[in-house]
């Protein structure tokens, strides 16, 4: 047979089908493979692929991570999987282990959040310490920013084999009473620290010659002294709020400062918003837009019923989450200066977020200490309906801030 011949031959209809037979056959096979796969990954519990993830060979981005997800709005659901750590934690201030304080139920612990349109991916402890290797995640703010440093402690060391090698730089006890405190991972090179700021700016003497009820001031214009500490962080949480009300300010004798003086008529929440301002000035001016991940915490809620904190005040008959919405308190009004913030720096500083976990915590008026506080604290103590009880909701923030900062590509500048 001559090559023309050959040529005809090759290009008869039975030969041609038969090729585009076997093209769809492995096409096929192909995409049945790779369907079989996805429902597989999306079947089975993440955590059985952590040595895949471990060795690079599976990654965390093929979850499903939407990036336009609003991870603040949703609703609680029973959790299936259990807990990612428990009361043994050697990271949690006592005072937070509410099951070893007393609290005889355990439903605070049943229910996971589950945002609306999409999923909260699983938080992975081993992928979150190699994509911050070399680096530092900082908390910056008052207690309830401490609680929610405690959980990311318990949560990220569950990745480690073993525990005892996570020591405080300083030698320092995990205790309420410690402003600042900062545990090393030495296998990744990796410090997670806290910084008690409940203002974020100065609180300090008064300007000479002030009236005798003036005893101290919170200058809204000048940044905390300690921020020089955080300029080289890799993630920077903040939050602030609680301290900022009458309560704790003006009736305490502690008025507001600006331009080097005192002014007398400032309230609370203004003040609050002109020291956001200055935030905003020392996140734009000292911190390194490639480098830095920011996030300021919006306001916890608080739940206590029938009185205020130091008026009786009580949460300790709840037992699960808030089922009618109409008892639910309306947004906090600090969150609207925290977010208008954050808008106004969007372009400057693309990596500057707004972790929104208010409305998620006001389900839950279950989840505090109340009256199962630490050993020694007086029997007519007022409860406390502000903090949170470890395992539980501030678990959840730190879920969304690992999802968040997924969805952002997050890893350490000098990660290697």
């Amino acid at each position: 047979m001559d090559h023309q011949q050959q040529f005809f031959s090759l290009c008869s209809v039975p030969y041609v089908f038969n090729i585009k037979k076997h093209f769809f056959v492995s096409l096929l096979s192909l995409s049945l493979l790779i369907f079989s796969t996805v429902v597989i990954l999306n079947l089975v519990d993440s955590s059985s692929f952590e040595p895949l993830l471990r060795f690079g060979l599976l990654s965390p981005s093929s979850q499903t991570l939407t990036k336009d997800c609003d991870y603040s709005k949703g609703r609680w659901v029973r959790r299936t999987s259990s807990l990612m750590y428990g009361e043994e934690c050697r990271f949690l201030d006592s005072g937070f282990r509410c099951r070893k304080n007393g609290r005889k139920d355990s439903g605070y612990l049943d229910w996971r959040w589950q945002p609306h349109g999409c999923d909260l991916p699983r938080f992975n402890a081993s992928d979150f310490l190699e994509r911050s290797r070399n680096g530092r995640i900082v908390f910056v703010g008052d207690s309830i920013g401490r609680n929610q440093w405690e959980s990311l402690m318990c949560m990220l060391s569950q990745a480690v084999h073993n525990k005892s090698e996570i020591y405080e730089v300083y030698g320092n006890p995990i205790t309420k009473h410690k402003g600042f405190l900062s545990m090393r991972f030495p296998q990744q090179n990796l410090t997670v620290e806290y910084h008690r700021t409940p203002f974020l700016v100065v609180i300090g003497r008064p300007p000479e010659h002030s009236p005798q009820e003036i005893k101290t001031t919170v200058r809204v214009d000048e940044f905390n002294w300690q921020s020089k500490k955080w300029v080289d962080s890799d993630v920077l949480v903040f939050n602030s709020g609680h301290w900022w009300n009458e309560e704790k300010t003006v009736l305490a004798g502690s008025y507001f400062e600006e331009g080097r003086k005192v002014n007398k008529t400032m309230g609370a929440l203004e003040a609050f918003g002109k020291s956001l301002k200055t935030w905003k000035s020392w996140v734009l001016e000292k911190l390194d837009p490639d480098k830095s991940y920011v996030f300021f915490r919006s306001y916890s809620p608080v739940h206590y019923r029938n009185g205020t904190w130091n008026l009786g005040g009580l949460c300790d008959a709840e037992t699960g989450p808030e089922t009618d919405k109409r008892r639910m308190e309306p947004d906090a009004a600090h969150n609207r200066y925290i977010y208008e913030v954050i808008e106004e720096m969007r372009h400057q500083h693309s990596k500057v977020k707004f972790l929104n976990i208010t409305y998620l915590t006001e389900f839950r008026k279950d989840g505090h200490p109340s009256r199962y506080r630490e050993g020694g604290t007086p029997v007519d103590a007022p409860q406390d309906c502000s903090h949170w009880c470890l395992p539980g909701v501030p678990d959840t923030w730190n879920e969304i801030l690992y999802a968040q900062l997924v969805s952002m590509n997050y890893r350490t500048k000098f990660n290697f």
